[in-house]
């Protein structure tokens, strides 16, 4: 065939209609290559009773990817919704399912959250992959009726003396900055870790939080017989074609061009504008319903407004504004081009939508109606090309039970514990030893200061940050009246996870709740995103499936639900998948920020006494401690869910009651790495001796400094207010110990009897590491 017998054949193809695919069964459709499975396949010619035209082979292959579908992990995350109890759902003013999450926090207001992750786009092109990912989880707030007042950022990355590292993380952290930054938009906290298994599949997973009043609550979904479907925003362009498709696809294959997508373009300052554009349209009351445009496009929008509607939509694609006027139908429905909205206008509303779409100077296209007929009717030119039942592609796709089996070799990895390996022997015991290895611990690539990342975002824009990284929690300020205010954490130990995944993500959990109660507010809901290796791996499966179970009954017994999130698959490089990564974000309240509790002492809190909340045991199986040391094996800390919720009323009322003037979670690192942070925060010295610590858990002072058993939590009590800490401690029968007092004096930090180590150079330790690396 010629080269121009074969451009006519493909415009034919592209042009598709469904009375021709009706006539033409015999033709080959290349499903392969669009994702889909052959049984996938045979299930969509089952569903449509023919074959799927050329614009509907493209619909499903992205509508049924493991992106948008979850084929593989619904039936687990079905565990969310099953372990909800009634108590749990009384501040839950919307669930899993929507495109995010609203919780009550009183008075009217309610809050929005979601976490999800672009960890393929990132690592194919790091700027632009990251910059859309924000931007992509801010819109999923718009779309509730919400404005976004806050952003994260949990990253992943390769070994830090990696050369692709430096490629990855400059271009990472400059896309969140830019476009978050150009949104106005605080970025209040987040992780970054490096490690060598994410070094193919960097894990760039992104957080937004919305504000809202009861009434601004917006679903999506396409209702009301009669009423208009308007797409808005930027023009559709060829960027992200098939993204969604391939982002949890098996493996990118360089023979195949359409496992390679074009990674989003993003306009930080379109999306300014829309944010705004979009809030104006809800004051007004004048959309029915209103969805972003994210993974899949017009496929996905379209699709699942009609579904989650009570009728059908009948569009006209050739309505939609193009940047690229060679695209065909199915790129257009397939094209993720960033900073766009579809909404659901009645007709009275239609002509007040327009004037503000006019003032914003924001592009608009009507594309077609809300019918009746529960069918999603999409025409070209007035030709149909796509017809089909829109449950079909947005909800009743392909769902897998996929094998799994503990991994044989997770019993000799559990048995290769720190202390009997050759990496555990001749451990720190003299004070000069102790304190070398505290200086090692702060600066290592994990534990080192992490401003280098965020002194490239802005904190506090906007002016309602009441804490930021490096505090535990973000906060945010939500009512200036009242100080109404949320705090938000996002925590994950990948090491922990790997050793044990049912534990390991309750540890996540229990971090995450910990970090908010630490900052004085009450932990309300959770957003997640599960960030693993390959689902056809019955060794991955596994540790996914008992992931979800561990976190599900967490939450169920710490009283927290989950209102959403991301599930991301396929993260490895050929056989070998990263750790596995729930990411858990936790959400809290304040009733009056004014009592936030920051995680360090300032000048101001001389003599404060230094208590040590939680009992130390033996644990430093997958501790940092541990990785600098190049080992991996054993079992993580135990998990105690009713000390960690004991803990957190104790922060929490302390807080509230002036109890303490400042709170540090022990999590990774320890005590040592927790009283090191505490005495950087603002520079002011500390007295501590471990003795009474060691003579009451039983452990040595290496041990005491470096475990990282849970439920722990340092605090700064004021003089007047020791015994009525203590008493309260005592009532609730959980184990406190005093260190030492917080001398504002002294530079240095003065572990008694051990060694004293000047905060001047603990700090060029800390803050050396990043810029060392990185420039």
């Amino acid at each position: 065939m010629s080269a121009a017998e074969q451009t006519a054949e493909q415009k034919k193809f592209n042009m598709d209609t469904v009375a021709n695919a009706a006539a033409t069964p015999q033709t080959e459709l290349p499903w392969a290559e669009l994702g889909l499975k052959h049984n996938e396949f045979e299930e969509v010619v089952k569903v449509l009773g023919r074959r799927p035209t050329a614009a509907e082979l493209a619909m499903y292959s992205v509508m049924w990817s493991e992106h948008c579908s979850y084929k593989s992990s619904k039936n687990h995350l079905r565990q969310f919704g099953d372990k909800v109890t009634e108590e749990m759902k009384k501040d839950m003013l919307v669930g899993i399912g929507e495109n995010a999450g609203v919780t009550n926090l009183g008075d009217g207001w309610a809050v929005t959250f979601k976490i999800e992750s672009h960890n393929s786009p990132t690592m194919i092109e790091p700027y632009q992959g990251a910059a859309t990912g924000i931007g992509g989880i801010v819109r999923d707030i718009i779309s509730m009726g919400a404005r976004p007042v806050a952003v994260m950022d949990p990253l992943r990355f390769g070994a830090i003396d990696h050369p692709d590292t430096a490629r990855v993380i400059h271009g990472a952290v400059a896309g969140i900055g830019g476009y978050g930054n150009s949104l106005g938009l605080p970025n209040i906290g987040g992780e970054v870790v490096f490690d060598s298994v994410y070094q193919g599949n960097p894990l760039v997973n992104a957080l937004a939080v919305g504000i809202m009043r009861h009434e601004d609550i917006r679903l999506a979904n396409a209702s009301g017989l009669g009423n208009k479907v308007v797409l808005f925003g930027a023009r559709t362009g060829g960027d992200g074609i098939g993204g969604a498709s391939i982002l949890s696809s098996e493996s990118f294959d360089d023979t195949k061009p359409s496992k390679r997508p074009a990674v989003q373009v993003g306009d930080p300052f379109a999306e300014k504008v829309l944010i705004e554009c979009c809030l104006e349209l809800f004051k007004g009351s004048l959309v029915e319903g209103i969805q972003d445009l994210g993974a899949a496009g017009i496929s996905c929008a379209t699709s699942e407004l009609a579904s989650n509607g009570d009728g059908g939509m009948d569009i006209e694609l050739t309505s939609v504004l193009l940047r690229d006027p060679s695209l065909t139908p199915g790129e257009i429905l397939m094209s993720e081009s960033q900073e766009r909205m579809m909404a659901v206008v009645s007709p009275q509303n239609v002509a007040a939508f327009e004037a503000v779409m006019d003032k914003w100077a924001v592009e608009y296209s009507w594309l077609g109606e809300v019918t009746d007929t529960n069918r999603l009717v999409i025409k070209w030119d007035g030709e149909v090309i796509v017809d089909v039942d829109p449950r079909t592609v947005a909800h009743d796709g392909p769902v897998y039970d996929r094998p799994y089996a503990r991994p044989q070799w997770q019993d000799a990895l559990q048995a290769d514990t720190f202390k009997a390996s050759a990496a555990g022997q001749n451990l720190p015991a003299t004070g000069a030893e102790l304190r070398a290895a505290l200086v090692e611990l702060m600066a290592s690539p994990n534990m080192c200061s992490k401003d280098w990342v965020t002194n490239q975002y802005d904190r506090y824009v906007g002016g309602n940050t009441a804490l930021a990284t490096p505090d535990d929690a973000g906060v945010i300020r939500v009512d200036e009246e009242t100080g109404m205010g949320v705090a938000l954490a996002t925590d994950a130990n990948g090491r922990y996870t790997y050793l044990d995944p049912y534990h390991g993500a309750q540890l996540a959990l229990s971090e995450s709740y910990r970090n908010v109660a630490t900052s004085g507010a009450i932990p309300l809901a959770v957003s997640d995103c599960l960030n693993f290796g390959s689902p056809e791996d019955p060794d991955v499966m596994w540790q996914l499936a008992e992931a979800i179970r561990g976190l599900s009954d967490a939450c169920m017994e710490l009283g927290v639900p989950v209102t959403g999130g991301n599930v991301s698959l396929y993260n490895q490089t050929g056989t070998t998948a990263i750790h596995p990564t729930p990411v858990v974000a936790m959400l809290g309240k304040f009733d009056d920020i004014a009592r936030r509790t920051p995680s360090g002492w300032r000048a101001d809190a001389d003599g404060q006494a230094i208590y040590l909340l939680g009992t130390t045991f033996d644990e430093l199986d997958g501790s940092e401690f541990a990785n600098i040391r190049g080992h991996l094996g054993g079992m993580p800390p135990k998990v105690d869910l009713a000390a960690e919720k004991t803990l957190g009323a104790i922060l929490i009322n302390a807080s509230r009651d002036g109890m303490i003037d400042s709170a540090h979670d022990l999590s990774e690192g320890g005590l040592g790495a927790a009283l090191g942070e505490m005495a950087l925060r603002y520079g002011v010295g500390a007295r501590v001796a471990l003795d009474d610590l060691c003579e009451r858990d039983g452990v040595d002072a290496f041990t005491a400094l470096f475990s990282e058993s849970q439920a722990r939590a340092v605090v700064a009590v004021p003089r007047s207010e020791e015994v009525r800490f203590n008493d309260m401690a005592t009532a609730r029968q959980f184990p406190v110990v005093r260190l030492g007092v917080v001398d504002a004096a002294s530079t240095s930090l003065e572990v008694q009897g051990q060694f004293d180590l000047d905060l001047a150079e603990l700090r060029e330790a800390h803050e050396a590491t990043l810029p060392k690396y990185f420039g």
